[in-house]
């Protein structure tokens, strides 16, 4: 018997045992909290979807079952249209998007794509992004020669392209919708049928509401570096570089400009609620911003949760 009782008793103890297995196991990891926000991605100039594909991957790879859309609209010669009528056609394809995702979504947008994306923004009343992911975008114009105006404008120099630019005919085409000459900054705000009033630079019946709606927005993230290659000055990209020339092609950081002194669209008011996200990066040329995984890892993954 008593040689019996030995044989038994470590299967009693396991039997008694059994309701605290839970405890004694290893805690299993824990599952994401809730799935992500949709990533919605604008192209820039001359783009197309099939440009973005690096970074699809690197979000299905570190955000996995994202819903990613990469707006397959004025793809390549159609991005010259003017950039209202390139904002129209977003709209009405980001709406849906948004609409099936309560709880917001992100939009990341590259070159000209990011100022079509802040005029969403200001136009939205009923926007619900979270992040906006501004990629090598001229937020505050462009005012340099690069291989595109050279092929667009070839017997014009960015001195003299105000005189196409600042004409009826210019403004329909994207470019002139934002080209900044600090030379000629009366032209400039009398003329410019985009640029001027997404900036609130010069007064229409929609200031108010346009600011109202750009605050809207959860977070700015502005990213670009100094050896971009197109946009000029490298400044205008990001948050930081929010900035522009004066007169004197001396370049103005983003709290010396007049649009953020007054807060014209909501600048200064994003600053300072602390929903500005500054990400420089240098070694980086303008078309490989988007397929950098440096890049991603460091400026952009972090802001799609």
């Amino acid at each position: 018997m008593p040689g019996l009782w030995r044989q038994r008793l470590p299967s009693a103890w396991a039997f008694l045992l059994l309701p605290f297995l839970p405890l004694l196991m290893p805690a299993a990891p824990a599952a994401h909290r809730g799935s992500y926000k949709p990533v919605i991605v604008v192209h820039g100039l001359f783009d197309s979807s099939y440009s973005f594909r690096h970074l699809l991957d690197y979000i299905n790879e570190t955000h996995p079952g994202t819903v990613v859309t990469v707006l397959d609209l004025f793809d390549g010669r159609e991005s010259l249209r003017p950039l209202w009528e390139q904002v129209q056609g977003f709209r009405e394809a980001v709406v849906p998007i948004m609409e099936k995702a309560p709880e917001g979504v992100h939009l990341l947008c590259y070159s000209q794509g990011g100022l079509v994306c802040r005029a969403l923004l200001s136009v939205m009343d009923d926007h619900n992004v979270d992040s906006f992911i501004s990629l090598s975008s001229p937020q505050m114009g462009q005012y340099g020669d690069t291989d595109y105006l050279k092929w667009l404008f070839p017997t014009s120099m960015r001195s003299n392209l105000y005189r196409i630019c600042y004409s009826p005919w210019g403004q329909e085409f994207s470019i002139c919708n934002y080209w900044h000459d600090p030379h000629h900054d009366d032209l400039y705000l009398n003329a410019s049928s985009f640029l001027a009033l997404i900036n609130g630079e010069r007064d229409h019946p929609n200031a108010t509401a346009w600011r109202k709606n750009f605050l809207r927005v959860g977070r700015l993230v502005l990213i670009g570096g100094p050896d971009d290659g197109v946009i000029t000055p490298w400044q205008s990209r990001v948050s930081l570089f929010f900035g522009f020339y004066d007169a004197n092609e001396t370049v103005l950081e983003m709290e010396e400009q007049p649009v953020y002194l007054r807060d014209s669209f909501g600048l200064k008011t994003l600053l300072a609620r602390g929903a500005i996200v500054r990400c420089p990066m240098a070694g980086i040329s303008h078309t490989t911003w988007h397929s950098n995984r440096t890049l991603y890892d460091t400026c952009i993954e972090p802001w799609l949760s």
